[in-house]
């Protein structure tokens, strides 16, 4: 019996340090968490600066397409092609501006979203600082 009231006890101690520290645990950095968040923003970051570039390269190639549509175009009305001939250039040069007008929205929507995670990547890298400090 003096077992049994030994072991309830230290059981019953044991509870109680447990209740009382576990604010003290819940408390503590988590450095870890940090560590994974800087990587996944670095590796965010990673992907938006290669988004940039190749929207851009595509942009290039969308204006050197548009610049060969338009001399098409002029080249056709000046020799005197047929109304069919002309109306499908004009449809190829306005095909051409809307997709140059779609690459530019999703660069600058790139653009934004390369800003955003680069601001998350100093804040946690600021978080991390902080808690290796405390």
């Amino acid at each position: 019996m003096k077992r049994f009231s030994t072991l309830a006890l230290g059981t019953l101690f044991a509870a109680g340090l447990g209740t009382v520290a576990s604010p003290a645990f819940a408390q503590s950095p988590d450095i870890h968490h940090d560590r994974r968040d800087i990587r996944h923003d670095r590796q965010d970051l990673h992907s938006d600066r290669q988004n940039i570039h190749n929207q851009r390269a595509d942009l290039h190639y969308d204006y050197q397409t548009l610049k060969q549509n338009r001399t098409t175009l002029r080249n056709d009305v000046k020799n005197g092609a047929s109304a069919d001939q002309i109306t499908a250039d004009r449809q190829a040069v306005y095909n051409e501006v809307k997709d140059i007008r779609g690459d530019q929205r999703t660069l600058f929507n790139d653009q934004r979203d390369g800003g955003r995670d680069s601001r998350d990547l100093r804040g946690d890298q600021r978080d991390l600082r902080q808690d290796l400090r405390d």
